[in-house]
């Protein structure tokens, strides 16, 4: 029997919730599928509500001297004129900063943190968590098999949590009839590319619309060459009648999307060029789920990807994860490892995340660009100002961020509620 806390999956909610245990005092353990952590993935945004729990957990540091800390986000249409720009992170009254960053160096730091903290056994890897059980009053028991399908030794501990993402088999043996993901109509395109920095070096930018192609460019790590120049993340953005493939790794075809964007050639960026530059094109459907009715079973809980995946149009779905962790660890510490603890954690969480969910497919911050599209009739302005005033455009924004806890110096309550 252990004594503590089990996380199944190793992934950036797995992680950080070892982290924020461990200074809580409370054991854990990892436990993950794969035999080895590799640097899988792109880019990804952590937003300030997120770093804000990273500095708290002292891994902050690290990871600025990684990433690109985001100066501003930017939105242009598809002729690429700008339509609305706003200051980021600390540039937008945050205390701390939004990093645009490989998920791979991400995940790595806080791998280093675990491991340097809890010590080389707190990770365990190659093991698959397969079925989870009750073991008596005051366990729980996880199941495993090892890469090959070969029984591992079961596990129980007083509490379990599901980090296992967004093909959790520990959501699937609770909903096994909860059926396919949602495909919301948009597959996507993604890649790397060595290139200049674009407009600030420290810009995120988001161009077109779904119906007529969309982009989203941000760098993610600097001076990659000794010459100045950046590994840029791509997203190609395009309505589709059927999904891709739903896996990370599955690998995409130019021939599928390039044409949309051949045109793209702006004072700012070539964007036909950014994309041939990517020595790999990755596909994925943009796909969640229904927010579930509950995640909390007795002394079994999910978290992050494996209990609310979303369309990733707010850069939010890592964030949200992230606050999970805070909001998890503050009900074991004042209730102790108990079921009690997970059904309050529960509470909490289920209803903010459900908002963000909804608010992605409805009302991201993307949302300013249909507005133009819709408003301008999908052709190129003289003054923005003649299409849609700077207001209407920042409440769109301000909205995406109320929801989703993103207030300036909000308290840590504020922003996991």
């Amino acid at each position: 029997m252990f004594d503590g806390v089990v996380i199944i999956g190793a992934g950036i909610g797995g992680l950080t919730l070892a982290l924020a245990l461990h200074r809580a005092r409370i054991p854990c353990r990892v436990y993950e599928a794969a035999e080895a952590l590799l640097p899988l993935g792109v880019g990804i945004n952590v937003l300030p509500h997120a770093t804000a729990e990273l500095r708290d957990l002292g891994v902050l540091d690290a990871l600025e001297r990684l990433a690109v800390i985001t100066r501003e986000a930017a939105f242009f249409n598809r002729f690429g004129q700008l339509v609305y720009r706003e200051p980021a992170g600390r540039w937008g009254g945050y205390d701390t900063p939004q990093l645009s960053i490989h998920r791979g160096d991400l995940q790595g730091v806080l791998l280093d943190a675990v491991i340097a903290r809890l010590g080389a056994d707190s990770v365990v890897a190659g093991h698959a968590c397969v079925a989870i059980a009750d073991a008596g009053e005051n366990a729980v028991r996880v199941r495993f098999r090892g890469p090959a399908g070969e029984a591992r030794a079961d596990v129980d501990a007083a509490v379990a949590v599901a980090c296992d993402g967004i093909h959790s088999a520990v959501r699937r043996q609770l909903y096994p009839d909860e059926g396919p993901p949602r495909y919301s109509g948009v597959n996507m395109w993604r890649g790397v590319t060595v290139h200049p920095p674009i407009l600030s070096g420290a810009t995120m930018v988001r161009a077109g619309w779904l119906s007529v192609g969309k982009m989203v460019i941000y760098p993610i790590r600097n001076d990659i060459d000794g010459r100045g120049n950046q590994l840029v993340n791509w997203v190609a953005e395009l309505e589709c009648l059927e999904p891709v493939r739903r896996d990370w790794t599955a690998r995409g075809q130019l021939d599928d999307f390039l044409p949309t964007f051949a045109n793209w050639h702006f004072d700012w960026a070539d964007v036909p060029a950014l994309i041939r530059g990517s020595e790999a094109v990755l596909a994925y459907p943009m796909v969640d789920q229904d927010p579930l009715p509950r995640w909390s079973f007795g002394r079994l809980t999910l978290l992050g990807d494996a209990a609310h995946p979303m369309y990733p149009r707010g850069s939010n779905g890592a964030g949200q994860a992230i606050l999970d962790t805070r909001c998890l660890v503050e009900q074991l510490e004042a209730h102790g490892l108990t079921p009690e603890a997970l059904a309050l954690y529960d509470q909490i969480r289920n209803a903010a995340t459900a908002k963000v969910v909804l608010m992605n497919r409805s009302n991201p911050p993307d949302t300013i660009l249909r507005e133009v599209h819709e408003r301008s009739g999908d052709k190129p302005f003289e003054r923005i100002e003649d299409v849609v005033s700077a207001g209407v455009l920042a409440q769109i924004a301000d909205n995406y961020k109320r929801v989703a806890g993103m207030s300036p110096h909000a308290a840590p309550q504020e922003r996991s509620t």
